[in-house]
This record gives C-alpha cells, sequence and structure tokens, in this order.
C-alpha cells in the first residue's frame, strides 16, 4: 500500500512521464538504443529518491524499446536492436499505404507485453529468478541452438540461403578474443577488431544503410500519404485475430527475458517465429502480416520485464540496461537481492506499480502520437529523409564507444545488406547468428569443459528438453517446407 502511494505522488508521476517522453526520443532514433539513453541520464538520478529515479529511468527503457519500432516500421531502420523483427512485417505494412495500422499494433501490443510482463514480474519474480538461476553453460547452449532455428522459419522460402546467412552471423561473433582462453580469432593484427564486432553497427548498417542505398537506387518514394495518416479504429474481429500470437509472445518474451544475458533481442525473434508456427489461417508472415508486428512487438516490451526479475531478486542483471539499473540503486545505498524485498519493500513494489503505470501513460502517449510519428516522416522530402537517416545512423554507430572504427563497420555492413537483398539472402538469420553466436559458443565450450569431454550433460532435464524441442522445431520448419514444395 504504501508502495501504491509512492507511486501516485505528483513527483513520481511527472519523472514517468519525463522519462517516456524521453525514451521515445531516444528509441526512434536508429542506433541511440535504451541502454544509451539510460546510462546518459542515471548521473541526474543520484540527487532524487530511489524511487524517482528508478521510475525515471525505467521510463525511459520502456518507451526506448517501444519507440525503436517507430522507424523500423516506417522507413525499415530499427531504432533499437529489439525492434529489428518488427521490420519484417511492419514495413512491408508501410510500404502498402498501412503505416498508421502498422503503429497501432506496434503500441498497443508493446503495451499489452508490457503490462503482462509487470503482473507476471509482481506475482513470480522469486521463483523465476530461482529458475534462472539454475541456467549453467549447458543450457545456455542448448537455448541458443532453439533460438537459432528462427533460422529455419524465418528463411524457410530457401533455407540454404537462409543458413547460410545465419553461419556468416555465427563467423561474425566469432571475431575478437576468445571467449574462454582469450585468444585473438580474425583480427588480422588490429586492435580495433580485437574487441570484437559490435552488433549495434551491424543492426544500423543491414537495414538502415541498405535500405538507404536501395531508396537512391530506385529513387522511390515512401508512400505515407493521404489515408495512411488517418486514424486506425480496431474492429473487435482485428483484436480477436492478434489476441493469441500477442499473449504466446508475452509469455515467451518474459521468460526469455527471466535468463540473465538475453533481454528482448532474442525474445522478439523466438516469439516471432513460434507466433509464425502456430498461427492459423492465411499466413503471409514476412510480407506484412499483422501478427508478426503483434508478436515481435508484445514480446519485446515483455522482455524488459523479464529483465527486472534477476535484477531485483539475485542481483543478476538480465541484460545491459538492466546492469544500469542496478548502479542507480547501488548508488542509493541499497543492494539488488533477496534482502531487498524485505528491507525495501516500498521500493520494490512501488517499482512494480510504477513500471505498470508507465505502460499505461505510454498506451495514451503512443496512440495519441501515431499521426505526429507518420506525419512527420511525411513532411520530410525523400531527397532529404534518406541522407537524414544515414546522418543519424552514423551518429548512432559512433556514440555506441565514439568509436569512427564502429562507422566504418556501419557503412560496411550496408553495402553487405544491399547485395545480400538483392541476391534473395535474408538478413534477419545474420542478425540473429550475432546475437547468439557468443552465448552458443562459450556455453558449449565451457560445457566440454566441465564434463570433462562428455556428453552426458545432455542427459540432463533442461538441456534435453531443449534438445527436443530443438528438433522438433527443426523438423516441423522442414515438413512444412517440403509439403509446400510439393503443391
Amino acid at each position: 500500500m504504501a508502495g501504491l502511494e509512492a507511486v501516485l505522488s505528483f513527483q513520481v508521476l511527472i519523472f514517468i512521464v519525463l522519462g517516456l517522453l524521453i525514451g521515445i526520443v531516444v528509441g526512434a532514433l536508429p542506433g541511440i538504443s535504451a541502454t544509451v539513453g539510460v546510462a546518459v541520464l542515471l548521473p541526474f538520478t543520484f540527487t532524487l529518491e530511489p524511487l524517482t529515479g528508478m521510475m525515471l529511468l525505467l521510463g525511459i527503457y520502456g518507451g526506448a524499446v517501444y519507440a525503436g519500432s517507430i522507424p523500423a516500421i516506417l522507413i525499415r531502420a530499427p531504432g533499437t536492436p529489439a525492434s529489428a523483427a518488427s521490420v519484417m512485417d511492419g514495413h512491408e505494412m508501410t510500404k502498402r499505404g498501412e503505416a498508421s495500422q502498422a503503429l497501432t499494433i506496434s503500441v498497443i501490443a508493446s503495451c499489452v507485453g508490457g503490462l503482462l510482463g509487470v503482473v507476471a514480474l509482481g506475482l513470480f519474480a522469486p521463483a523465476l529468478a530461482g529458475f534462472a538461476l539454475s541456467f549453467g553453460p549447458a543450457e545456455y547452449f542448448m537455448l541458443a541452438i532453439l533460438a537459432l532455428t528462427v533460422v529455419a522459419s524465418v528463411a524457410e522460402n530457401n533455407l540454404i540461403k537462409g543458413l547460410l546467412s545465419g553461419v556468416l552471423g555465427f563467423s561474425i561473433a566469432m571475431i575478437g578474443f576468445d571467449t574462454i582462453q582469450a585468444f585473438p580469432r580474425f583480427t588480422f593484427g588490429t586492435t580495433d577488431l580485437a574487441a570484437g564486432i559490435q552488433f549495434i553497427p551491424v543492426m544500423i548498417g543491414l537495414f538502415a544503410v541498405s535500405e538507404a542505398i536501395l531508396q537512391f537506387e530506385n529513387r522511390q518514394n515512401i508512400s505515407l500519404t493521404g489515408s495512411v495518416i488517418s486514424r486506425f479504429r480496431p474492429t473487435f474481429s482485428w483484436i480477436k485475430r492478434l489476441i493469441p500470437s500477442s499473449l504466446l509472445s508475452s509469455a515467451i518474451g518474459f521468460i526469455v527475458g527471466v535468463i540473465p544475458g538475453t533481454g528482448g533481442d532474442i525474445g522478439s525473434f523466438v516469439a516471432y517465429n513460434e507466433s509464425k508456427r502456430f498461427a492459423r489461417g492465411e499466413k503471409h508472415f514476412g510480407e506484412g502480416d499483422p501478427r508478426g508486428v503483434s508478436s515481435a512487438e508484445a514480446a519485446k516490451n515483455a522482455g524488459t520485464a523479464g529483465a527486472l526479475v534477476p535484477m531485483l531478486t539475485l542481483g543478476i542483471p538480465g541484460d545491459v540496461t538492466s546492469a544500469i539499473l542496478i548502479g542507480a540503486i547501488t548508488v542509493h545505498g541499497l543492494r539488488p537481492g533477496p534482502a531487498l524485498f524485505t528491507g525495501s519493500p516500498d521500493l520494490v513494489y512501488g517499482i512494480f506499480i510504477g513500471f505498470f503505470i508507465a505502460y499505461l501513460i505510454l498506451l495514451v502517449i503512443g496512440l495519441a502520437g501515431i499521426k505526429v510519428w507518420v506525419k512527420t516522416i511525411q513532411a520530410v522530402p525523400t531527397q532529404y529523409l534518406w541522407p537524414t537517416v544515414m546522418v543519424l545512423s552514423v551518429i548512432g554507430a559512433y556514440a555506441l564507444r565514439a568509436s569512427a572504427f564502429d562507422v566504418f563497420v556501419m557503412l560496411f555492413f550496408g553495402v553487405v545488406g544491399y547485395f545480400m537483398i538483392k541476391g534473395g539472402f535474408p538478413v534477419a538469420p545474420l542478425i540473429i547468428g550475432i546475437i547468439l553466436g557468443p552465448i552458443a559458443e562459450s556455453g558449449y565450450r565451457r560445457t566440454m569443459l566441465i564434463s570433462g569431454g562428455s556428453f552426458d550433460w545432455l542427459l540432463q532435464p533442461i538441456p534435453l528438453i531443449l534438445l527436443i524441442l530443438t528438433i522438433l522445431s527443426v523438423a516441423f520448419s522442414l515438413l512444412r517446407t517440403f509439403g509446400r514444395s510439393r503443391r
């Protein structure tokens, strides 16, 4: 009750709204992720009360994760890594003149996923944190392999090209120091490559820069006119069609988010894959299916709440952003963990309630701002829009580490993405490979070192279950592809 009273104070509510607005701006800029926004604003919370400061940062977190889908849908330039899965159907809807509908789905699914995730956070935090703590190297390896079955579904029209794209992503992830023995690989004697290839510049290049090159080549205007900016009114049948994918993806996103080191990047792709697998009726995933947008959006926002579970209950960050949030708590003399629930219950339950309220406010802001997002893009002539995207992409890549090398990486993968699209190679498996490569490699090598070279760990309960799910996932995708080719 004290937590509710603290959250409903005028100061806390103002900082929630302020955080959401800042987060939306941060998330809508390609490359300036939620992590960057939270890190930049962290010092400003040191003079605030713990709950007030946390709600400002959580507002930025939730707002940025949602807003990353705005440029992803409108101009195929994900604002945050977790929004990469939204490109596949969201931008296709925009090309059909359905930008308003795609953005409406995005904000509703984002808030549904966020709200359900916060409810699950409040109900199951201690138990789920204990489950996440039980994950060792073997479990992480098998989880990564299971997630990689997304490649089979994302690229099921051409499995060979999809698998080649995924292998390329794995290879890129191996550049830099060996995760076990710190031995340099594929660095060619350069210090820049020794630190590895950062994911954000690659993502910006593959999606934003490659799209800009294609637009320059085709000299096409974005069709954001007339009916597109008119208000879209959801019908009951429309909502009913999206409910299954939103609920399933919210659960997947939250569970994946609970596992330390995963976050919404992986959760959104896994949820997209499973929604595509279990969707009924006519399917057009990857061609502008609204269920693809709702699944990716619900999962990534549910993952934000999932990432807070190990952070609050065990002091273990669920993702990079939650690691920064730990610093926001400890600077006030508090320590995340079981003692936080008994020593500062007002703060813990205030965070639960405040994050819930933040998503309710985000729903209002997001729906009210749909016309603003579209009109802003529409107001910029195409000859200025794509150069602007290129400038923002350079800023986003450089801001990651203040490194010119990351800008060159972004431009290089922009060219790679351009030729991949021209050659019919899907980009999504490459992104998935880069994300999951380090997790899979580190988990496998650590597991084999612990087991002394034995594969007995495959018979342990969790790895065995994940292995069975992986086999079923691949088999299902292959059978469906074979059936389509026969028809």
